[in-house]
């Protein structure tokens, strides 16, 4: 059964290697924060990894931290050489985290790439989906967790 609304960002244990920093409950407490799980050997990951990436850079001054979760689905996936060569070619500077047991995925009851998770600033799931067709809600639920949140203006 895959993860309700309003369900705690589950922890981040169990990866098998990072890359960048690796990001923990810690570290993104009190941020808005999407996770995105994907693998080398999708295709439909390649096609979205330029827009997931531009999340970032859009997102970023509203205070969103992103994680990207490499979750395998092949043996093949498990080349971290390959890894590294996605990260290179997209760009890909936040925080990696290796899946290569499924470890994070079962935390998260996931078992698709790509699928994305977005959490609140008090660490609450707003938004999940997978695939392409998921993908397309991706910005627009950003864009209304990170307006909702945004710190009151003092005059």
């Amino acid at each position: 059964m895959p993860m309700r609304l309003g369900t705690p960002l589950p922890e981040l244990e169990g990866y098998t290697g990072s890359f960048n920093v690796p990001a923990s409950n810690k570290t993104l407490a009190g941020y808005p924060v999407l996770i995105h799980f994907w693998a080398v050997s999708c295709h439909i990951c390649h096609e979205t990894l330029p827009e997931v990436m531009k999340f970032k850079e859009e997102f970023a001054p509203k205070g969103l931290k992103m994680v990207s979760v490499h979750m395998p689905r092949q043996e093949s996936d498990l080349d971290v050489e390959k890894v590294k060569a996605d990260i290179g070619r997209y760009g890909m500077t936040q925080s990696i985290l290796l899946d290569h047991q499924h470890r994070i995925a079962k935390a998260f009851q996931n078992e698709y790439v790509p699928a994305f998770f977005i959490f609140n600033r008090s660490g609450e799931l707003r938004f999940r989906a997978a695939g392409d067709k998921g993908f397309q809600k991706v910005r627009d639920k950003l864009i209304e967790v990170l307006d909702s949140e945004q710190p009151e203006q003092q005059p």
